[in-house]
């Protein structure tokens, strides 16, 4: 019975605290010699510590060869006349979504310009449905929601660049919605509305 408890005791002990430190097989990489950012080092002739990237490196992630997706412009930096991510479907559901999220407080949920934040004083902004915006090349909106224009700040750190493919694409189904004739409407369904 003394042994039984005993072996229970000391099974409960293990995983407590202990004041001895780990035993370590191979300690070499517990301790490393480091700098801290802007920290001085005589190793290097200039005394900095920090160094510059080698010239022609990327970083993980950060490598786009595709300019017109990552820029909305050419090589040339003509703004991208068509986006370059096909309207299917679903991304036409995200891009409202993110529309919703991001854009619609100041441009209105049907792109119009008339929401909230205009009603109560903030110069109004654009209309999507407009002509000029109607006809304008896609890469536009892609530079202006990178960049921002006037009072409309740059969204690049908060949209991601697909979503904001996205987002055009379902101003593309706003203007059309908003711009939209009896001729735009299937035969079948307009015999149906007479």
């Amino acid at each position: 019975m003394l042994l039984v408890m005993s072996a229970g005791i000391t099974g409960c002990y293990q995983g407590q605290p202990s004041k001895n430190p780990p035993i370590h097989l191979n300690p070499n990489m517990d301790d490393q010699p480091k700098f801290q950012s802007q920290a001085s080092s005589e190793f290097f002739a200039n005394g900095q510590a920090m160094r510059k990237p080698v010239e022609g490196t990327i970083a993980r992630g950060q490598l786009h060869e595709d300019i017109v997706y990552y820029t909305g412009k050419d090589a040339t930096g003509k703004l991208a006349k068509k986006s370059p991510v096909p309207a299917t479907f679903e991304n036409i559901r995200r891009g409202q979504d993110r529309f919703n999220i991001y854009c619609a407080a100041c441009h209105g949920k049907v792109g119009d310009g008339i929401s909230m934040v205009v009603k109560r004083g903030m110069f109004p902004p654009a209309n999507f449905s407009q002509d000029r915006l109607v006809k304008i090349e896609d890469g536009h909106f892609f530079d202006v929601m990178s960049n921002g224009l006037r009072n409309m700040p740059a969204y690049k750190s908060q949209i991601p660049v697909p979503d904001r493919w996205a987002i055009i694409n379902y101003i593309r189904v706003l203007q059309r919605s908003q711009t939209a004739t009896a001729k735009d409407v299937p035969a079948k369904v307009r015999a149906k509305l007479q």
